[in-house]
């Protein structure tokens, strides 16, 4: 069992109350982790710690933040076995996701380190001659950072490594699913020279949340919040952000839509769909679960889509490497079967799937989904996928934009064109053209719209997001006023 202790001021400390939170394994039901719980007195003590450590952290030369992110991407990768294990008991996940987690979070502190030399600015010219004028970018202050489980360490290390290249100081507030993942990332952190408070990890039981939550909004030192999480969540985050008027960036849920036209390579659609649906157990913001598909190529597509399904290896993540392992709880089993049991009674059809052993559940594909139907508009963020038929192009880009969600889309043809044209359409913050749904990449843009959040993780986004863009002037001659 692990015991996972608050991280603040570069310490690991029990919580002020003394009180501890259980997550259990969700295969077999043991308590896998005792958390400290923090309180609204842990949360200022963070906010101060990291209010403490500012100055001198925004003061150190870009050479020297990009060699401790990138020492912390070497000990990120150095200790992978340890915690791609942390992923697999807390979360239920095979230990290739857990591997691949904590591979493109490393990733993603390099790629946070090569932005160090890039906070820019730009001269501006002013209609006083004699006037320098710049904008000014600078490190904004301290961060809260709030991850989710269903990847913890890519989004544990995105909610904190661009907010520390820019010169902030970050508090990661972790997940209660996942408090001793998200807890080695302080430790590869401080371990990697940004203890002190530059980073700070605090571990809160769900009964907590709220309170602790707001403590950290509405602390004058936290100027930026990131989130990644559920549209519930993020509405709540944003409402409490908007009281103290601090900038939020929320990256929520998703019902990606998946578009396949007539004229599409269908295996590689296909290839494309198993992989975007079920990655992960189908438990990622980008994962396929809509596919629409122009009629006169759905027979042959679905055939193949749920021949390719059925094959996938489903087990018990903790007796062998598996494509898909447990989900993270029994409500998302339950959600999904409510899902497609009330499509099946509207008249859809499920082509291949089959009983759950308690969390691991196999692969599902739903054939004849309509828009009437529930499974076609709610977020299962579980191991299946529905498929929509369609007789034009119009009305494949009229039904993928017919949802709340808008992160992530794809749309396969061989009229790249064509493709491109329908991309322009679909209302998401981004859109694949022959390839997955589920993709990223630190230096993109990465972010939704609608009900998918708003603001944008990755590269020159990020930059903007995390900090401050001020108008600085020089006068170099002599001003004259009119009195």
């Amino acid at each position: 069992m692990y015991e996972t202790a608050l991280l603040i001021a570069g310490h690991n400390v029990a919580a002020q109350s003394g009180q501890t939170f259980e997550r259990l394994n969700p295969v077999s039901g043991e308590v896998v982790t005792r958390a400290a719980a923090a309180g609204v007195a842990d949360a200022i003590a963070a906010a101060e710690a990291a209010a403490a450590a500012f100055p001198a952290w925004s003061a150190t030369s870009p050479a020297e933040r990009r060699s401790r992110l990138n020492k912390a991407a070497d000990l990120l990768e150095a200790r992978g076995a340890e915690i791609a294990k942390a992923v697999r008991d807390e979360t239920g996940s095979t230990m290739g996701w857990g591997h691949f987690n904590v591979h493109f979070a490393a990733s993603l502190f390099r790629e946070a380190a090569s932005i160090t030399t890039q906070v820019g600015g730009d001269v501006i010219p002013s209609n006083h001659g004699s006037t320098l004028s710049m904008g000014y970018r600078q490190a904004a202050g301290v961060v809260l950072g709030i991850a989710p489980w269903n990847a913890p360490i890519i989004l544990g290390v995105r909610a904190l490594a661009v907010p520390l290249a820019c010169g902030n100081t970050v508090i990661l507030k972790s997940s209660e699913v996942c408090p001793q993942t998200h807890a080695l990332i302080g430790s590869v952190l401080v371990e990697a020279g940004l203890g002190n408070g530059i980073v700070s990890v605090l571990s809160t039981d769900l009964k907590d949340a709220g309170p602790v939550t707001e403590a950290l909004i509405s602390h004058p030192a936290v100027k930026r919040i990131n989130f990644t999480g559920s549209t519930r969540v993020g509405r709540l985050l944003a409402e409490t952000a908007a009281r103290y008027l601090k900038p939020i960036l929320l990256e929520l849920g998703g019902k990606a839509p998946l578009i396949v036209l007539a004229d599409a390579d269908v295996d590689a659609a296909v290839n494309a769909t198993v992989f975007g649906a079920f990655a992960n157990a189908g438990q990622i913001c980008m994962s396929t679960e809509r596919v629409i598909v122009e009629e006169s190529i759905a027979d042959e597509f679905a055939s193949k889509l749920a021949a390719r399904v059925a094959a996938l290896p489903v087990g018990n993540p903790n007796e062998g490497e598996f494509v898909i392992g447990s989900v993270v709880g029994q409500a998302t089993v339950d959600r999904v079967q409510r899902l497609v049991k009330e499509a099946v009674a509207a008249g859809a059809k499920v082509l291949t799937g089959g009983s759950a052993n308690g969390t691991i559940m196999p692969g599902v594909v739903v054939d004849h989904v309509t828009p009437s139907m529930a499974l076609f508009r709610e977020e299962s963020f579980g191991p299946q996928v529905s498929i929509t038929r369609v007789g034009s192009v119009d009305e494949a880009v009229a039904l993928a934009n017919d949802t709340d969600y808008g992160l992530s889309a794809a749309v396969f043809t061989r009229d790249l064109a064509k493709g491109f044209a329908v991309a322009k359409r679909i209302d998401s913050g981004i859109c694949h053209i022959n390839s997955p749904t589920v993709q990223d990449e630190g230096q993109m843009p990465f972010g939704g719209v609608k009900a998918s959040g708003y603001g944008r993780f990755g590269g020159k986004a990020g930059i903007d997001a995390f900090t401050e863009l001020r108008w600085i002037s020089i006068e170099t001659g002599t001003r004259r006023y009119p009195f």
